[in-house]
């Protein structure tokens, strides 16, 4: 059984323009200079030019329900440089066991430590390396929130030019006390207008000072036609479960609007299912990507009972990146697949006892992963 369907989520809100025109367009504070020096570092690499991995029009890749993972980035244990070449193979990994999409420039990617041309690399990198194995489909959402509107929207351009179908936007958050009332519809209208690529809404509150958007914010904003879907990492469910409903979000079993209600976390799979939701976007995925996947395929199939003792071993394995974060996942990666390596500095190195401690706290759901 399909991990999801393979009826596309329109590039359209639930809301949808009758006059066919979309509000999107294209900006022109793209910085020249780190789009060139990109360019040329990413057509050094290899056969494909840089200039075509974005080409492939963005309605060819298209998000579905399912599992999506926000991917790790890889560095050089000894310069910190990027580590193009375990990007690609990690990407690929994701990409066999059955997920419906990866996520770069997030929290687990370590957005916050890479610099605009890193995260260009990191994107084209992971899309060159899934349409050169035959995923040509899959899509990329991209990481692209940012303390300004101005240099969000720049990142909702580097996305797409480097190969990003969508951008996943969290709101500013530094100055909130000096904030409008309603400055959150007026940031994510102004950066959905102005995105050349849809845009997910990114309600994690522990990124941003503990502003925690609500439901009826989220509602009115889905209605913008380039408003294609949310992730909800605060793990709300009730919160989950009204918007799915008000947006007739897209599910295994039904297109619906095709809005993406997305879980944020890998142990809130099946609530997420159960309520309505479209899947999960969920870190863990970069250790166990078939367990995940397996909740849903489970789901999908009505075996309930076999997906939610599932739910309990991923749900456990989950509480261990949770609290392990980056280092602890990376830690875990190096233990059962002989990659991983360290987060960038300040993040710490771990010692053999901080190892030895997360291989513990994932050992249950990767035997479970073996076995699948």
């Amino acid at each position: 059984m399909s991990s999801r369907i393979e009826t596309p989520s329109p590039t359209r809100s639930f809301d949808q323009r009758s006059d066919g025109e979309s509000s999107s367009r294209p900006h022109s504070g793209l910085k020249s200079e780190i789009f060139d020096s990109w360019q040329d570092d990413t057509e050094s690499l290899g056969s494909t030019p840089a200039s075509s991995i974005g080409d492939i029009a963005h309605q060819d890749r298209l998000l579905r329900p399912g599992v999506y993972v926000p991917t790790l980035a890889f560095f050089d244990r000894d310069t910190e440089d990027l580590d193009l070449e375990t990007i690609s193979k990690h990407s690929l990994r994701l990409a066999q066991a059955g997920v419906a999409g990866l996520t770069t420039q997030g929290s687990n990617g370590e957005a916050v430590h890479l610099t605009h041309k890193e995260r260009m690399l990191v994107t084209s990198i992971s899309r060159r390396a899934l349409n050169e194995a035959g995923f040509r489909s899959m899509p990329i959402i991209v990481g692209c929130g940012s303390q300004s509107t101005r240099e969000s929207i720049e990142f909702c351009n580097e996305a797409a030019h480097s190969g990003g179908d969508c951008a996943l936007v969290l709101p500013p958050s530094y100055y909130q006390q000096m904030y409008k009332a309603d400055f959150l519809l007026e940031f994510f209208t102004e950066v959905a207008d102005a995105s050349p690529i849809p845009i997910l809404i990114y309600n994690f509150p522990a990124a941003v000072s503990g502003l925690d958007m609500d439901s009826d914010t989220i509602i009115k904003l889905a209605k913008h036609p380039n408003i294609v879907g949310c992730k909800l990492t605060c793990g709300n469910t009730g919160k989950l479960n009204r918007i799915a409903a008000a947006t007739n979000a897209a599910t295994l079993s039904d297109p619906g609007s095709g809005f993406m209600c997305m879980g944020g976390s890998a142990d809130f799979t099946l609530q997420t299912l159960v309520g309505g939701g479209s899947g999960v976007i969920c870190g863990l995925g970069n250790i166990v990507p078939k367990a995940c996947v397996e909740i849903i395929k489970l789901f999908e199939m009505g075996e309930l009972e076999k997906a939610r003792k599932l739910q309990t071993i991923v749900a456990r394995g989950d509480w261990a990146a949770i609290t392990g974060g980056i280092v602890g996942t990376k830690s875990a990666l190096e233990t059962y697949f002989g990659y991983g390596g360290f987060a960038r500095r300040p993040l710490p190195t771990p010692t053999p006892q901080d190892a030895e401690k997360y291989a513990e706290g994932f050992k249950e759901v990767v035997e479970l992963e073996n076995t699948l």
